[in-house]
């Protein structure tokens, strides 16, 4: 197969125009520049509504009332059957690893996953899925332990993988980072954005979902330590579950009465007021508890902007510290790791030309490291080592 184009079946549960996390994002990056290599065919199958460039999948009404996660089986299963003919299923999130894995059974076909988190490092996810956490949780470990290839986005995943399934032969899991579209993503001084939401002062952002790995509680609680004069810009969608979103409503409100200067932005934004709110931010927070790699972190650094985020999972691989940013230890010890994160802060807070420094080295770090095309090449390699 070494000349011939590889048929990959894409398998994802997000696909544009539904796109909600950093999975989604990758995805979407990931097959672009897979079809721009003219070595792949790739085949896109995903949950939800119908799209033009992909083969989507929804239950009808009479199972819309089952579990969620009895709802991504049943999907799984009718991808699967479509995979006749592929060379490689390639399945992302544990939503779709289990189509890979009875693809890999029913049509012979080589399996690879793209780890983006684990279900075993999410506990908390029970609070969201309910019962469907040992459900999610069993579809993951099926579908790792038989897969034949895991690739990990970053060093650090690559280890949670090993540790969490330690059943899993070391030679199948390989590191590819994810990659950032430094043209996508690239500094855009559009002060009428900042005037919309009335941002008119020094602020940092923070941009995820409302969710315990993303930490938000944490830099909420962490702000109080932040002189006033500064802004803080909440760009966070809405929550995974009840409990943590009234946990940060709540801390929002107090914060709000407080000091004021807290801006939240709960929808979705477009790429243009995205990259135009990075590159007006002073600093990117991200205080992630649980972070993969953290997408969010190379945005920000395409886009000139310096990081403050937690020392954990990949994103030392990402933000270099005291270079493109400061990264701060997580500790389980709540207030310990807050004050940490407000000292960090404050400190890049309170030092514009720092600040300048750190997001100036991010986008060449971006540029130099983190391209689409290498991902591709190596995505690619692996795909054809597979091949029989």
């Amino acid at each position: 197969m070494s000349g011939a184009k590889v048929k990959v079946a894409m398998i994802t549960r997000e696909w544009p125009p539904e796109i909600y996390g950093g999975a989604g994002v990758h995805i979407a990056n990931l097959v672009s520049a897979l079809n721009q290599s003219g070595e792949i065919e790739s085949f896109v199958h995903c949950f939800g509504g119908a799209r033009s460039d992909a083969t989507n999948y929804q239950l009808t009404k009479e199972f819309s009332t089952i579990n969620p996660a009895l709802q991504t089986l049943l999907l799984d299963s009718d991808i699967a059957k479509n995979l006749k003919g592929m060379d490689v299923a390639h399945s992302h999130t544990w939503y779709a690893n289990l189509a890979g894995y009875l693809a890999m059974k029913i049509f012979g076909i080589p399996h690879v996953i793209t780890a983006h988190s684990l279900e075993p490092l999410r506990p908390w996810k029970a609070e969201q899925l309910g019962g469907g956490y040992q459900i999610s949780s069993w579809a993951e470990k099926i579908s790792y332990e038989s897969a034949s290839a895991i690739i990990a986005v970053s060093d650090g995943m690559r280890a949670d993988v090993l540790k969490a399934y330690p059943e899993i032969s070391r030679d199948k899991v390989i590191t590819i980072r994810n990659g950032i579209d430094t043209k996508a993503f690239a500094p855009n001084p559009k002060l009428e954005v900042l005037k919309k939401y009335g941002i008119n002062s020094s602020y940092a952002l923070f941009v995820g979902r409302i969710t315990r790995q993303k930490g938000l509680a944490h830099l909420l609680r962490a702000w109080q330590k932040v002189p006033k004069d500064y802004s803080l810009v909440l760009a966070a969608g809405s929550p995974d579950e009840p409990a943590i979103g009234a946990e940060v409503e709540q801390l929002i409100a107090e914060l709000s009465k407080q000091r004021g200067n807290i801006i939240w932005i709960k929808q979705m934004l477009d790429r243009e007021e995205l990259t135009a709110l990075l590159t007006g931010a002073q600093v990117f927070l991200c205080p992630s508890i649980y972070e993969p790699l953290g997408i969010v972190n190379l945005e920000a650094m395409a886009c000139e902007t310096a990081v403050v985020a937690s020392k954990v999972g990949g994103i030392p691989e990402v933000v270099v510290d005291n270079e493109t940013g400061l990264l701060v230890d997580y500790s389980p010890n709540s207030s310990e790791f807050e004050d940490a994160l407000a000292s960090a802060i404050n400190r890049l807070m309170s030092d514009k030309s720092l600040s300048v420094k750190y997001g100036q080295a991010g986008r060449i770090r971006a540029i130099e490291h983190f391209g689409w095309d290498k991902v591709a090449k190596a995505t690619i390699e692996l795909y054809r080592s597979l091949i029989k």
